[in-house]
């Protein structure tokens, strides 16, 4: 068993020795949108949209249409650079994550996933495990917020094998946070308080809470693996942790 003040004791030791790379990987994973629980579904309403264009100059509405097609090129853009370079750097960071826990604050984890082999891996896999969350959520938002704690733990198993495969990944994390995806929940409501004092400094304080937050979930996967194998669900072959050193 786990307690959140457990986890935020070690969280806390590690921040003392590390704490401004840790703050760099944290920066990076909100820069790629790579930060646990981000994301959102949107929907429109086409006829209406029809409507009110119908209504317009057609000066008018050919610059709204501009500038649709504008922010639209912009997200898709955004969202290309998510898919094929956000998802491997959040995959290192959260191995960095990882290691740092253990003693080993190499910041090059974070670009360790672009290597042959290893890339088109990562990317499947958390793509796959996106669209899961899509259409969890376009079936209901309730059964897509729990999901999303199901696989929660996708980015962490990469990290000790990014060759385990997209069904096998997300498999594990559903058993890695089996019965314990409400105090996985619970933990994330407990740095609220931190972000809101973070918010008092002009919203800056929040970015310094993020390092904190980020070695604590690191803490929580050790356990959960470390749970994962006493039960039999994977083995230490299965994550790489047989081997001593990885291969750079």
């Amino acid at each position: 068993m786990w307690t959140r003040a457990e986890l935020k004791t070690r969280a806390k030791a590690v921040m003392k020795q590390y704490y401004w790379k840790m703050f760099i990987v944290s920066m990076v994973l909100l820069l790629i949108g790579g930060r646990d629980g981000n994301g959102g579904s949107s929907g429109n309403n086409t006829q209406s949209q029809r409507d009110a264009v119908n209504v317009l100059p057609e000066e008018i509405s050919y610059w709204i249409l501009k500038y649709m097609i504008m922010i639209g090129s912009i997200i898709l853009v955004l969202w290309i650079l998510r898919v094929f370079i956000g998802y491997v750097l959040e995959v290192g960071g959260r191995k960095f994550f990882v290691r740092v826990a253990e003693d080993d604050c190499y910041l090059g984890y974070l670009g360790h996933y672009f290597k042959e082999g290893r890339y088109f891996s990562v990317v499947g896999t958390m793509f796959l495990r996106s669209v899961y969350l899509v259409l969890w959520t376009l079936l209901l938002i309730i059964p897509g917020i729990i999901k999303s704690y199901a696989y929660r733990m996708v980015p962490y198993i990469l990290a000790d094998n990014p060759s385990i495969g997209a069904k096998r990944a997300i498999e594990l994390s559903n058993e890695m946070t089996k019965g314990e995806k409400w105090k996985i929940f619970v933990l994330e409501l407990s740095f609220i308080g931190w972000y809101l004092l973070g918010l008092l400094a002009l919203g800056i304080g929040i970015l310094f809470v993020m390092p904190y937050e980020d070695a604590t979930k690191a803490e929580l996967y050790l356990h959960l693996r470390e749970s994962a194998i006493e039960r039999g669900a994977t083995t230490p072959d299965e994550l790489n942790l047989v081997k001593v050193q990885d291969n750079f």
